[in-house]
């Protein structure tokens, strides 16, 4: 049996290059939800410094991945791709068209499954420059 493709739109580019806004618009022309790709959206409190939407903004349109991770935690592109696959087959299930849109081109390509994640745990002595 033939797998069937899910289409998603694709929103990618540099800050404040009106990514946001043209969401908003295709979401609203192509009955979509908008799924953001910002690895700094992603946590609670990081407003002004990165751009984030406002409430007014949206217009109505559903966002997702916006404010749920801690700034204090730490929070991984694999962890993004567990949120964000369950987010596109819930706007699916819906009835609705899955927007991604964001200027971290790792996330998406994570989500998009040209990156392979390995599912291992951070190493701190590399981290902490003590190799």
């Amino acid at each position: 049996m033939e797998k069937i493709k899910q289409k998603v739109l694709v929103i990618l580019g540099p800050t404040a290059s009106g990514k946001s806004e043209l969401g908003v618009r295709l979401a609203k022309k192509f009955n979509g939800e908008i799924i953001s790709a910002d690895s700094r959206q992603v946590y609670k409190g990081l407003d002004i410094g990165t751009g984030k939407i406002t409430k007014h903004e949206m217009r109505g349109v559903p966002h997702h991945l916006l404010d749920v991770a801690d700034p204090k935690r730490q929070f991984s592109v694999a962890q993004y791709k567990v949120f964000a696959d369950k987010f596109v087959r819930y706007i699916v299930h819906k009835g609705k068209l899955p927007i991604i849109v964001g200027g971290a081109g790792f996330y998406i390509d994570a989500l998009a499954g040209k990156v392979v994640l390995p599912n291992v745990p951070p190493n701190k002595l590399l981290r902490d420059g003590n190799y």
